[in-house]
């Protein structure tokens, strides 16, 4: 049986110009469009094609791939310029950047620097808790890391295909190749149709998700010395191609659609370009591409995307703003090549040149003087951020909301937490992957805290991470009043029979029949709920459908919700300095009017609660009350200040129970 032509291993100009072109419209629409490009597809299928042709050619030549040498010269040419960019923003983070963000950017730059940041940007995208993460200077790291990952799989798979056909199959080792990256193109595509479908989030940063591209560039590879056109529809093909690649950003909301079917539409463009090279003719995309111009660029482009986010990020940072003018996104960009030309010629040339065979020692020198400094910054930062945590506090020097109950005036202090520790410090039950569920989790969890021994009630604290805050102030309570607390949480969720046009996903309704079921079957003394939305007018018919059917069961402990702050509150505090100008009008997050006073329908095992006034003087709702900062983001009570509302809580829940019995 006839082999498929060998792939030519050579040069290809119009790759590198592509590059270019990807990598500038990354940082163009990161800039001035705040969106995303599609850029990075074209990365994959480009790096597909090319280390296919590469590790295929050594198999071929050689009969194995010697790993050992195939790994060090990956580092010297990947290692070298992104660990200087990631000392670099190390150090501007820790100049620029808020405190409340350190914690999330030493996770980040060590996700980074081993390359597993897509992971990290996933389990944020999917955890509800995370997701008032800022955007990070590592940010644009998770793409490295999903080409990192594949540049260390590749060869075992082309080493497998190989075994295959020469031991097992006896069948062309191309041949046998191809039908490899076939059956990996389309599982891979099929995962990511139906992971994007079900779960975009995590989709975007799978690595799995986005194998097929890599696949498909591979496929491309193998297939490209069959592919012949005339001159005229090879150039039509690759300036469409080039169009493709430039408007995909436009054309689609790259960011919450891809990485299913529709990012076959960059695929494509870079599909297209490397065809239409492959016949070439004289008016062709790849005169272009291949110009100096755009090889020079090309040849920094790495550098280039590197450096352009941290940048953009700092810039933000600085001047206070999410957007930037034409002039400094310009000088954004001039500065990203500038660097990355400075650390391209005389940091990675100099360890790229040396030869894998004769110089490993010095690779591995060079590698590892690069990559200590970072470590040591790194490592010493978290070092330093756990000893500014845990600090001591006198009770009686922060008294939260008791300030409001008790009515005393408490010397201003410095809020406590501390902006690091205050995002970090969840409600306790958080500690245990039975006591919650994330968004996207299917089934139903339930666990006991409190005291769970010989109670004398029975609470079952039941919704999202809004009825959740209101943990601590419950666990506060438990010895005093003997109560057991029973978990029913799902982040993003609410005990409500409706989904809210959409809002409330298909797993969380499935959760909403698990738990009622659960509650009806074994009823607790009283369940504890929110009541309300937001700055809700009116008590969701979704809520009150729900509590109607616990009717003859057990009672119901409705909470108002509390109010919405317009700013990530710690983020707030430590840039502005100012708790006045981190506050909002009491009219803007609360209604006039008590919601459940407009709501017909009300079953009568509802106990309505309103706390609105421990978030909100008579004109303001302030973010730090009694020394104590109320919000661990927007709209997240901190665990700190959920304690101290534990006065508040204990007459209207006795009165709750007390019904109930």
């Amino acid at each position: 049986m006839n082999d498929l032509r060998t792939p030519e291993k050579r040069f290809r100009p119009e790759i590198e110009g592509v590059r270019a072109v990807a990598a500038f419209l990354v940082a163009v629409y990161h800039i001035w469009l705040g969106s995303v490009s599609g850029g990075v597809d074209v990365f994959f299928i480009v790096s597909g094609y090319l280390i296919t042709t590469s590790l295929l050619s050594k198999m071929l030549k050689q009969g194995n791939i010697h790993l050992g040498e195939y790994l060090l010269g990956l580092g010297r040419r990947l290692f070298p310029v992104a660990f200087i960019v990631v000392l670099f923003t190390l150090v501007g983070s820790i100049w620029i950047l808020p405190q409340a963000q350190w914690k999330q950017i030493i996770a980040e730059g060590f996700a980074s620097v081993f390359y597993f940041q897509n992971w990290q940007l996933a389990i944020s995208s999917v955890d509800y808790l995370a997701q008032n993460n800022q955007a990070s200077p590592f940010q644009h790291f998770w793409a490295l890391s999903v080409q990192g990952q594949f540049y260390i799989t590749w060869p075992i798979v082309i080493t497998a295909a190989y075994f295959l056909a020469r031991k097992v199959l006896k069948t062309p080792v191309r041949k046998t190749l191809l039908g490899v990256l076939i059956t990996l193109f389309v599982l891979s595509i099929s995962y990511s149709v139906y992971k994007t479908a079900v779960n975009q989030p995590w989709a975007y940063f799978d690595t799995f998700a986005r194998a097929w591209e890599f696949s498909l560039g591979g496929i491309v590879a193998l297939l490209l010395p069959y592919v012949k056109l005339n001159r005229r529809v090879s150039v039509i093909l690759g300036w469409t191609g080039l169009a493709v690649i430039s408007l995909t950003g436009i054309l689609l909301p790259v960011s919450t659609v891809f990485p299913g079917w529709v990012a076959l539409l960059p695929a494509s463009g870079v599909i297209f370009v490397i065809i239409s090279a492959e016949n070439s003719g004289g008016f062709g995309v790849d005169r272009l591409l291949g110009s100096k111009p755009f090889l020079k660029f090309g040849s920094i482009s790495y550098g280039f995307y590197l450096w352009h986010w941290p940048l953009l990020i700092f810039y933000f940072a600085w001047f206070d703003t999410g957007q930037a003018s034409i002039f400094a996104g310009a000088v954004i960009i001039a500065a990203a090549l500038v660097l990355a030309y400075v650390t391209v010629t005389y940091i990675e040339a100099p360890v790229r040149n040396l030869s894998v065979k004769t110089s490993k020692v010095k690779i591995g020198k060079a590698l590892t003087a690069l990559i200590v400094p970072v470590l040591l910054v790194n490592g010493g930062w978290n070092f330093y951020v756990s000893q500014m945590q845990g600090k001591a506090y006198e009770a009686g020097d922060y008294p939260g909301a008791q300030a409001v109950f008790y009515n005393v005036d408490a010397e201003e202090l410095d809020p406590y937490p501390s902006t690091i520790e205050v995002q970090e410090e969840l409600p306790a039950f958080y500690e245990d992957r039975e006591c919650f569920m994330y968004t996207s989790e299917e089934g139903m969890k339930t666990c006991s805290m409190g005291e769970t021994e010989n109670p004398d009630y029975t609470v079952a604290l039941v919704g999202g991470s809004h009825s959740g805050h209101w943990f601590p102030a419950l666990s506060e309570l438990s010895d005093d009043l003997n109560l057991k607390i029973d978990l029913y949480n799902k982040d993003a969720c609410r005990f409500s029979n409706d989904d809210f046009d959409g809002l409330l996903n298909e797993t969380c309704m499935e959760w909403n029949e698990k738990v009622l079921q659960d509650l009806q079957e074994d009823p607790p003394d009283l369940v504890f709920t929110t009541s309300t939305v937001n700055s809700g007018t009116t008590v969701p018919d979704g809520y009150l459908e729900q509590w109607k059917k616990l009717e003859g069961t057990t009672h119901i402990m409705a909470v108002r919700d509390n109010p919405r702050m317009k700013e990530d509150t710690p983020l707030c505090i430590e840039e502005k300095g100012s708790i006045e100008d981190c506050s909002v009008s009491r009219d803007e997050a609360l209604s006039d009017v008590v919601p459940w006073e407009n709501t017909d329908g009300i079953p009568e095992n509802v106990t309505f609660v309103d706390l609105s006034d421990y978030f909100c003087g008579e004109e303001v709702c302030e973010p730090v009350i009694g020394n104590v900062i109320v919000y661990r983001d927007k709209h997240h009570l901190s665990t700190a200040y959920s304690k101290t509302l534990a006065p508040a809580l204990k007459e209207p829940l006795e009165e709750a129970l007390q019904k109930q019995s």
